[in-house]
């Protein structure tokens, strides 16, 4: 009796699409062993075929046509990895409606068209897998839809983008500038020509909204998150997180109120204690913290990008899916995420507390200290502590950090407008939280 084959279409044939077909390639027997059908890459889709890979492949495979694969009745398993919210996600649908088993990477895709790609597979019976979108190689998909699947979620915590993390650690490790390491990661390929992506949030945006749709079932507009990135770190906050225990962290919060029960969500640069998983987390890495009512913190860290992590991720959904075709399938679409999951309503910025940390630079003049202390009390933000760097005679200003007791963010975001449109602020302030992660 002949082994049966699943073929495969890659969709996407860069970095992380190279990396699939070679392992898939190299490690085909492994993999055989484990469904009990052998993987066949049969069609790739590009947008160049004269372009230069790393790896030898038949070219008569290449199409420049994506949706020819979605729709190909020969192709078992499409892998959506051509990044993008466009043709991607026509490519995604079509496979879906077809009862295809899709495979994506694609966090962009699934924060801005999620509802869009589940329906489409609730409609054609097709089945999606996406571990890969969120934490590259770490399996953070799978813990919160499959292994922690009893749990109710209080909160997840994470260090969802590595060029980020990378340039944090160094700022940190070094006493360089944030723009001293950028340029010196763009040079190493740590960070993307255009670097936005990274540094300002957004791709760990897009992933923390996919974790907050598998552990609470609500899919959150970006528009509704407060998003910041790292590019306005200084040596200043740095060494203040040195001096304090804490080191500074582009952290991912996905957070249910305990009094509401309100879900919130931000990605913001983060006084994260030392003494925490999470403060640890150095380099590339990725790091996520779950907290279930039933199993306590669970805490992932691995590799969140590259080529090998990323790849691994995928595999792991293609042998999923591919298991399913061996065993019969699934006739019907079942969504990983729990149930009425749309009533649960997002925490107004009121009902958001924290303390936090504000870096200010002011006029070196008498009274501007307690200037500052008087536009926070108007808010009702309370000072915890006041530190301003020595300067020397004749300096016309000075910095300024103050931390505050706890207070919600509406009145920082108030008390931190009000301190730009102050005379004797004479650059815009710096603001971030002090994370109350305790383990």
């Amino acid at each position: 009796m002949s082994e049966r084959v699943i073929k495969v279409g890659l969709c996407g044939f860069g970095v992380v699409g190279q990396g699939v077909f070679n392992y898939l390639r190299s490690r085909q027997d492994l993999l055989s062993d484990r469904i009990g059908a052998r993987l066949e890459v049969s069609r790739i889709a590009v947008r160049d075929t004269k372009k230069k890979r790393d790896f030898d492949y038949d070219e008569s495979m290449l199409t420049t046509d994506p949706l020819s694969i979605a729709t190909d009745p020969e192709v078992d398993v499409v892998c959506e990895l051509m990044g993008g919210t466009g043709v991607a996600l026509d490519v995604s649908i079509a496979a879906l409606e077809a009862g295809k088993i899709l495979v994506t990477a694609n966090k962009a895709l699934l924060c801005d068209h999620g509802e869009a790609v589940f329906a489409a597979a609730k409609r054609g019976g097709g089945q999606l897998f996406f571990e890969a979108s969120v934490a590259g190689g770490i399996p953070v998909i799978k813990a919160l839809k499959d292994s922690l699947v009893v749990n109710r979620f209080s909160s997840i915590y994470g260090i969802l983008n590595g060029t980020s993390n990378y340039i944090l650690t160094r700022m940190t490790n070094e006493g360089a500038t944030y723009q001293e390491i950028l340029t010196e990661a763009k040079a190493l390929g740590y960070a993307e020509a255009d670097e936005s992506l990274d540094v300002d949030g957004i791709d760990a945006a897009h992933k923390a909204v996919v974790l907050a749709y598998l552990a609470h079932g609500r899919w959150v507009p970006f528009k509704d998150l407060l998003v910041e990135g790292v590019s306005e770190v200084t040596q200043d906050d740095i060494q203040f997180a040195k001096d304090n225990g804490y080191a500074v962290k582009l952290l991912a919060v996905i957070d249910v109120a305990h009094a509401s029960g309100k879900l919130y969500i931000s990605i913001l640069p983060t006084l994260v204690s030392k003494k925490t998983s999470l403060g640890s987390v150095d380099g590339v890495f990725n790091a996520v913290s779950i907290h279930g009512d039933v199993v306590g913190e669970t805490v992932y860290i691995g590799p969140g990008a590259g080529r090998d992590a990323t790849a691994s991720s995928v595999i792991a959904d293609i042998v999923d899916g591919a298991k399913l075709l061996v065993n019969g399938g699934a006739e019907t679409f079942v969504d990983p995420a729990p149930r009425g999951g749309d009533a649960i309503e997002l925490a107004e910025p009121e009902e958001i507390e924290s303390r936090y940390y504000v870096r200010l630079q002011v006029l070196d003049k008498p009274g501007v200290m307690a200037e500052v202390a008087s536009l926070l009390a108007s808010h009702k933000v309370s000072l915890a502590s006041v530190t301003q760097k020595e300067v020397g005679e004749g300096a016309e200003s000075a910095t300024l950090i103050v931390t505050t007791h706890m207070t919600n963010e509406k009145a920082i975001l108030d008390s931190v407008k009000s301190l730009a449109e102050s005379p004797s602020v004479t650059a815009k302030p710096f603001c971030m939280p002090i994370s109350g992660i305790e383990k």
